[in-house]
């Protein structure tokens, strides 16, 4: 058998390694983004809630929607909106994971093995792993940005109706041409930098708690490794990646989300650090931590 046959023989898995592993990732992160969706949706209207440069601008119109915790945003979302709204925003969501996973995932074997290197044995240190992944992180995040920003304001838009305001967008295609028409390319990237820091950050937080808690567990507890001691390390590698990345999560959803002129510049804020001074100075500094609760139970 010559070795083109052998080839055709082999497994699609087999074949093409990486396609078939990004098509792998990129399916089970679009099942898990709609599953998870309707959390995502109520941290994002929970990061705007009581924003103080939208009062200080007089940019809301209307009557404004009252502040809720968790559970009363949710069930105020059905009753207000209905049951499907809670997946408004879902198909650039979807978007944002497949591009996200798969960047991510090519970025970070090339820096394992051809920027960061592995040892001599074949192993890959751990600092290297922590480095990569915050790296690949970055990477795929600042890719996946466009689909974020559109992901953010779709989710805006049944707020924008109980206020009385106009609706922005037709649906995703819209929204992209929009965007890109007000704002031109530069305009698809609104909010990149805090957006990259998080999930720089949330890498960091995942990868080093996961296997520190996991190690603890197993020489410190009667545990052994089973699906209790990952899921236990799993809750606290998710709590440390919500408490690093839900200040720079806020951020990202309120530069994404404030309204622009014409030539698509920021009317509420005029950069990261102008958003997160304002948020700390006119909401405290707890007014960071806006939608923890749901972005911790996402993770």
């Amino acid at each position: 058998m010559s070795p083109a046959e052998e080839d055709k023989s082999l497994p699609l898995p087999e074949r093409w390694p990486r396609a078939s592993k990004f098509a792998l990732s990129a399916c089970a992160a679009a099942v898990a983004e709609l599953v998870t969706f309707p959390l995502d949706l109520t941290k994002t209207r929970l990061q705007v809630q009581g924003e103080a440069a939208v009062h200080r601008n007089g940019a809301a119109a209307g009557q404004a929607v009252p502040y809720r915790g968790m559970l009363r945003t949710a069930a105020g979302i059905v009753q207000e909106e209905g049951l499907r709204k809670l997946w408004q925003g879902a198909t650039p969501a979807v978007y944002r994971h497949i591009v996200y996973s798969g960047v991510r995932m090519v970025a970070y074997e090339h820096l394992r093995d051809s920027v960061l290197g592995r040892s001599e044995d074949e192993s890959f240190p751990f600092w290297k792993a922590v480095v990569g992944g915050m790296s690949a992180g970055a990477i795929g995040q600042f890719f996946a940005s466009p689909t974020d920003l559109v992901k953010v304001q779709m989710q805006m838009e049944g707020k924008r109706k109980l206020e009385g305001r106009p609706l922005r967008f037709r649906g995703v295609h819209h929204a992209f041409m929009k965007i890109l028409s007000e704002g031109g390319i530069r305009g698809l990237w609104a909010g990149w930098v805090p957006n990259v820091q998080r999930a720089a950050l949330v890498n960091m937080g995942d990868l080093t708690t996961y296997d520190s808690v996991k190690h603890f567990l197993l020489l410190n507890t009667p545990l052994v490794d089973n699906s209790v001691t990952h899921s236990v390390a799993s809750c606290c590698s998710g709590l440390v990646a919500a408490v690093l990345g839900t200040p720079a999560d806020v951020v990202k959803t309120r530069i994404m989300n404030q309204p622009r002129d014409k030539q698509g510049r920021g009317l509420l804020y005029k950069s990261s650090m102008d958003c997160l001074i304002q948020t700390v100075q006119g909401e405290g500094f707890m007014s960071l931590y806006k939608g923890f609760i749901p972005t911790w139970m996402r993770m």
